[in-house]
């Protein structure tokens, strides 16, 4: 059977990959996609709760980590957040910022990828879903076979653009790690980012907060610290505070939460004693924390029930200690299944940082997630893999 023929083969209809494509027919480039699931762009559509936060308005290398710092560099320059937005705004869709910079769309996330595929169609981008990568190799004359579904498909350049292992519902699989691996490149061991924590045994009671949620500082053993809601759940916490401590803690390692980061809780009490003695230590704690982890607190005898004025000074200080720097030794995280993202992948160290081409091999270029590239929490992860995928498709332009 005589193979089907594209300039460039593109590995996964996701972010990345639909943006890369996009920019290559732009310039007249033969493009196919080959994507195993029944929809393209479907993390876009479950990101920011549906609404997609596709970028942020602070973009700097510091926002994300790699083995490698400075690979981001490059990329980021060449294609910026005011890049895409001005894209987001040519298509009239609607945006706001919702915190911290971070812009999501105000209708749906469905937009973003209507915009993505808008991109393709108008340059005549060929996309092909529910297709099952069966093998990947390299021909002897050069370019690359991919054989999906039983067919077999040539082209010049490949593109890997298959993401991580994150929300395996959504059809995350290690493809790309196996691509990579298969023509020799390095790796990154992957793990679970930008993901929720799991209580250990000693800790389940909190478990009884499920919904409950603060403004909290949260720091890492590294010294890594974010000021940001943090969400009591049923089975550890979450909340973006935590979320974006992940990337930063390791296992065995202990997370510190101050509870109350904008106010001294030694200073309150001060000021109450003077004013209401007689208050009871609960009442003055659940004036200004949430009344449910207060009773909890109280039930399990982790905080006193004395008035204010029967205080002993030790106690106070046990108090502050408590609410300021809470450890919580996390018994892991809750995995792949609700990560955000995957850290770790590809080393970038065997990629060119200005083309995302495999330094080992020709025409092989590993694009977005599938990189050990982790951006933060807010829109940091999709503006790499816009900024990735245009470096890539430029340079296969020029070729």
């Amino acid at each position: 059977m005589t193979p089907y023929f594209s300039d460039t083969l593109i590995i996964g209809a996701g972010a990345a990959g639909l943006f890369c494509a996009g920019q290559l027919g732009k310039q007249g480039k033969q493009v196919t996609v080959l994507d195993s699931g029944k929809k393209a762009g479907r993390k876009i559509l479950m990101a920011g709760g549906g609404f997609c936060n596709f970028t942020n308005l602070e973009i700097t290398p510091q926002h994300y980590l790699s083995h490698n710092p400075h690979f981001v560099k490059s990329a980021l320059a060449r294609f910026t957040q005011w890049d895409f937005i001005a894209l987001v705004a040519e298509y009239g869709i609607a945006y706001h910022e919702k915190e911290l910079g971070q812009l999501f769309c105000d209708e749906s996330a469905q937009q973003i990828v209507d915009l993505l595929l808008a991109e393709c169609a108008k340059y005549q981008v060929n996309i092909q879903l529910r297709q099952h990568i069966e093998q990947v190799s390299a021909l002897e004359n050069g370019g690359f076979a991919v054989q999906a579904n039983g067919q077999t498909w040539h082209c010049h350049q490949l593109v890997v653009a298959t993401g991580g292992l994150s929300m395996p519902a959504l059809g995350a699989s290690s493809l790309g790690y196996q691509i990579a691996e298969q023509f020799g490149l390095g790796m990154i061991p992957p793990r679970a980012s930008l993901v929720p924590f799991r209580w250990r045994e000693t800790e389940q009671f909190y478990t009884a907060l499920a919904g409950v949620s603060l403004p909290v500082r949260v720091s890492a053993e590294n010294g890594q610290s974010f000021f940001n809601q943090l969400l009591f759940t049923h089975r550890g916490i979450s909340g973006p505070a935590i979320l974006q401590i992940s990337n930063y803690w390791q296992p065995n390692e202990w997370v510190e939460v101050d509870l109350l980061p904008n106010q001294s809780i030694g200073d309150y009490l001060q000021e109450l004693r003077q004013t209401s003695p007689k208050l009871q230590l609960k009442t003055a704690l659940s004036r200004i924390l949430p009344t449910k982890l207060v009773e909890l607190w109280q039930e399990r005898e982790m905080i006193p029930a004395e008035t204010l004025a029967n205080l002993s000074k030790v106690r106070l200080e046990n108090l502050e200690n408590f609410i300021h720097h809470w450890q919580i030794f996390p018994n892991g995280t809750e995995g792949y299944r609700t990560a955000e993202v995957t850290m770790g992948g590809v080393d970038t160290h065997e990629i060119s940082s200005k083309t995302m081409e495999s330094s080992k091999v020709k025409g092989l270029y590993f694009i977005g997630e599938v990189l050990d590239v982790t951006g933060w929490l807010g829109g940091y992860n999709f503006q790499w893999a816009w900024s990735s995928a245009y470096a890539c498709a430029n340079h296969i332009a020029s070729l």
